[in-house]
């Protein structure tokens, strides 16, 4: 382990890898994340983008490799359970929110808060909850939807509910999996814009195939081909790369 780059990264990842059946679905993967950092990963299908995400949450245990939170928090000793604890929220690509809950009711019941039975009994929202519930509302762009049902919400909407209802885990580290997959055009470019948001407060890694997507990301872009890191840096510097225009954007 470089001692220096892990103890500065939020994550990080070295040599990190995990076969099934045979099939290496990451070989000897190494990715740095920088505490406030937005981050797109793009790569074509089976190059292992699903499986890093796995790993960083504790659902797959690597083969070899350190995956390191924070600098000294060993995440490959944790289960899915402890990782989300530690402050690392994963999005997947379908919205999943309680459609038969307001917008609010699905922020609030998100929110981190003591989950035992006595503890959910006697909670009350005092006015630091109300406030947060508000602000983070304000964020993803449903303030004016706060009282309506979620399953009145259009996709997009329902991707961004499901991105409040991460940040009222307080997370330091939110994984996000091809939100933009379905969305309008309007609704794309305003992810694009609530994503760079958050990433001021939170690191954000996006998994993303949509190109103009990741070109109004405007972040550092890793391309991820047969479990490993192909190119890294701009998108023009990643797209100009001969090697990812002939295994991934030449297809």
């Amino acid at each position: 382990m470089d001692q220096i780059v892990a103890s500065n990264s939020l994550l990080y990842l070295d040599g990190v890898t995990v076969s099934f059946d045979g099939f290496k679905a990451l070989n000897s993967l190494s990715l740095v994340v920088q505490p406030d950092e937005l981050q797109a990963i793009i790569g074509p299908n089976g190059a292992g983008k699903t499986t890093m995400m796995d790993i960083i949450t504790g659902k797959t245990r690597p083969d070899e490799g350190e995956v390191y939170f924070e600098g000294a928090i060993d995440l490959t000793r944790k289960d899915e359970t402890e990782i989300a604890n530690l402050g690392i929220g994963r999005k997947f690509q379908k919205p999943t929110v309680f459609e038969s809950h307001t917008v609010w009711d699905n922020i609030e019941l998100a929110l981190k808060k003591p989950r035992g039975v006595f503890s959910s009994w006697f909670y009350n929202r005092d006015e630091a909850d109300t406030a947060r519930i508000e602000d983070i509302l304000d964020t993803v762009r449903l303030i004016h939807r706060r009282d309506e049902f979620a399953a009145n919400l259009s996709h997009g909407q329902k991707q961004w509910l499901e991105i409040g209802m991460l940040l009222a885990q307080d997370p330091k580290l939110l994984l996000v999996d091809e939100p933009v997959a379905g969305m309008t055009d309007a609704e794309t470019e305003e992810t694009s814009k609530l994503l760079k948001e958050i990433a001021k407060h939170h690191s954000v890694v996006v998994v993303e195939h949509d190109m103009s997507f990741v070109r109004d990301l405007d972040c550092r872009v890793t391309c991820l081909a047969e479990g490993s890191v192909l190119a890294q840096g701009s998108l023009e510097h990643v797209s100009s790369d001969p090697l990812v225009i002939e295994r991934y954007l030449g297809r």
